[in-house]
């Protein structure tokens, strides 16, 4: 899993707002848990080419690097070896590929696991996959040479010992702690030749993989032409891969409509207004507006469209350093006040999925151990938000604003990046509406002045809210910067801030929006904490007891006075969230892990530093000719698997 740092520009399935039951909440975890074509290996050609769309090439092809991102994993998963995937309910499970068995042996006094390896197991170079490799990768990932410069090292800290197991072709692995997460260790398993020597893992393995243990290799990547290309593996002991080859193509997200059209893309994450025309996948779940299909005309045919919930969440980070936000109160404020309903609403609806905002930091929705722990923040609602403002001081002036502006007087709140936006949503709603018309097509006019309507009434909405008086303290107002990307890619953020900024109005709180350039947003912004309020995504994970620790460990003084923050940009956090973390990672029983990993996500929402929103919507074009291709959701895809339908069949 690449490094979680690599995330503010990154499914599980939700569940149906409003369904009382069980079933309801099981069918929309169906229906939004993956779409993925699928037909038997026999019925698909050898050979071709897939050409698939990635935001950009990565920096680096070392996953356990800082600014390893998602293109790495990628590349990771159809190159390297892979001990352990993960299936659509976000569980591991035994890669078959790699290994017979993989199992505990002994708790006491140590636990020890010992991995039967495939004896097929063998990298392109011809040496076979073994107990020198997993050496040299707990070696360099073990954080007791400096040298190695790992983005961290999680899991590896507690093996004591890696050796040769009882048996032939085993590999035992010694713990000085107990650790459950280990099915996440030597996954994915780099060649020994990569992890011996420092400088080639530090500086080498950015730029080159030179030897393989998946169905692909890595053959080239073109800097020019932004492509990386991978080719089929043929020592590769396993099914072998369908393709010849699979290119990963950086291409902007506002241009990949066309590429489709044009041919020069198979396979392409898009936005919601550029699905529409697609065929819907079959076994998917359909839109709610899906609009017919494309004409042939627009090139758009022999396309289609597969939506599930991405393998990641938004939330609002609130930065709890200092100001209003040191004060846990206006943080539980802000929490109450934002409606996570109409947020998931808002983006999951015009997605075509499932609408259900998400309920916990450490489980996506229809994952193997989820829990609804949001009830902790207390009562929801504008009412009880404006209480504990109250409570920490913040008056809200009565009776209209003032023209002066003065501080302390009531100040008129901004209308927020929401309002312009659909007022703008509205009038070209109408347009459209009477461009329609004009051509006799009256039916879809109808719908259209329906949306102008609808639009409307939210920039109605908005504009009301932000008539609120602003809160005042000790002559102070109650503004917060509210840290946004600019660019297409965060089009939607922005369209999500700004519907907070109207939330927030309502109890007297003014957000001041400052949009940045979005390849300085993390790093010049988020990281050094420039922020009071911004919006950014996390990875999910089946390993939480692993991953999120660093995302809510509290800061520590370093040095120099300043606080060592690992992931925790939020500058939020206990002495108890860490331990409760510390002892799941620590847990082998699963029931009394999942128990303390609810108690931590219990706790990580009473701080009120990290608020979840909704899971990402992932909507992914394909060729209908093409299987084992589109949107994966929690699941780790099966590269060699990815092929085109027989002509013949």
């Amino acid at each position: 899993m690449a490094a979680l740092a690599a995330v503010g520009a990154l499914v599980a399935p939700l569940l149906l707002a409003g369904c009382g039951g069980e079933a309801d909440e099981d069918q929309a975890a169906a229906m939004g848990a993956q779409s993925v074509p699928s037909v038997g290996r026999a019925e698909l050609e050898r050979g071709g080419t897939v050409r698939w769309a990635v935001d950009a090439l990565p920096t680096t092809l070392n996953t356990f690097q800082p600014d390893a991102d998602r293109v790495t994993d990628q590349v990771a998963g159809a190159v390297l070896p892979m001990l352990f995937t993960v299936d659509a309910t976000g569980r591991p499970q035994l890669n078959t590929d790699y290994l017979s068995s993989a199992e505990i042996t002994e708790r006491e006094p140590k636990q020890t696991v010992v991995y039967t390896l495939n004896p097929d197991a063998t990298w392109s170079d011809g040496e076979k996959i073994g107990v020198e490799d997993f050496v040299a990768q707990w070696q360099a990932l073990r954080g007791e040479n400096e040298d190695f410069r790992p983005a961290r090292n999680a899991g590896y800290e507690r093996v004591e010992n890696v050796r040769k197991g009882p048996e032939p072709g085993q590999v035992e692995v010694v713990f000085a702690q107990p650790y459950a997460d280990w099915r996440a260790l030597f996954t994915p398993l780099y060649p020994r030749s990569l992890t011996t020597d420092a400088k080639r893992f530090n500086e080498g393995s950015r730029t080159e993989l030179p030897v393989s243990g998946g169905p692909f290799t890595l053959a080239k990547v073109d800097e020019k032409a932004a492509t990386i290309t991978l080719e089929r593996n043929d020592r590769w002991w396993g099914d072998p891969a369908l393709l010849d080859s699979l290119e990963l193509v950086a291409v902007e997200r506002d241009e990949r409509r066309a590429a489709l059209a044009a041919g020069t893309l198979d396979v392409a994450e898009i936005a919601p207004a550029d699905a529409e025309g697609l065929a819907p996948a079959h076994g998917g779940p359909p839109a709610a507006d899906d609009k017919p299909a494309a004409d042939d005309a627009e090139g758009m045919n022999g396309l289609a469209v597969h939506r599930a919930y991405d393998a990641a969440y938004t939330q609002l980070a609130l930065n709890g350093t200092s100001g209003p936000l040191a004060d846990e109160r206006v943080r539980w404020a802000i929490a109450r006040a934002v409606d996570r309903a109409e947020l998931a609403e808002d983006v999951h609806t015009p997605a075509g999925l499932p609408v259900k905002p998400l309920g916990s930091h450490l489980r996506m929705l229809g994952q193997d151990g989820y829990r609804d722990n949001s009830d902790a923040l207390g009562e929801s609602g504008a009412e009880s938000a404006a209480e504990l403002l109250d409570e920490a001081g913040w008056q809200q002036p009565a009776g209209p604003a003032a023209e002066d502006g003065k501080p302390g007087a009531a100040v008129a709140a901004p209308l927020g990046a929401g309002w312009p936006a659909a007022e703008q949503r509205a009038a070209l709603l109408r347009q459209a509406a009477g461009a329609q018309r004009a051509q006799g097509l009256d039916e879809p006019a109808d719908a259209t002045e329906a949306d102008a309507a609808a639009a409307a009434a939210e920039a109605e909405e908005l504009a009301d809210r932000a008539a609120t008086p602003v809160r005042t303290r000790d002559g102070a107002e109650l503004r917060l910067r509210f840290v946004l990307p600019d660019g297409p890619g965060a089009e939607q953020l922005r369209d999500v801030a700004g519907r907070i900024g109207g939330m927030l109005a309502t109890v007297g709180i003014r957000v001041d929006y400052e949009t940045v350039a979005a390849d300085a947003f993390f790093a010049d912004h988020i990281q050094p904490g420039d922020f009071d309020l911004t919006l950014y995504s996390w990875p999910a994970t089946a390993y939480p007891a692993t991953d999120a620790r660093p995302l809510f460990a509290k800061p520590r003084p370093a040095p120099g006075g300043e606080l060592t923050v690992e992931q925790n940009y939020t500058r939020v956090g206990t002495d108890y969230i860490d331990q409760l973390l510390d002892q799941a990672a620590g847990e082998l029983d699963e029931e009394e892990q999942e128990e303390l990993l609810n108690k931590a996500d219990a706790h990580i929402w009473a701080a009120a530093g990290s608020v979840p929103l909704y899971q990402r919507p992932q909507l992914v074009a394909a060729r209908e000719t093409l299987s084992g291709a589109g949107a994966y959701g929690l699941a780790t895809p099966r590269y060699q698997d990815i092929g085109y339908r027989s002509a013949t069949r």
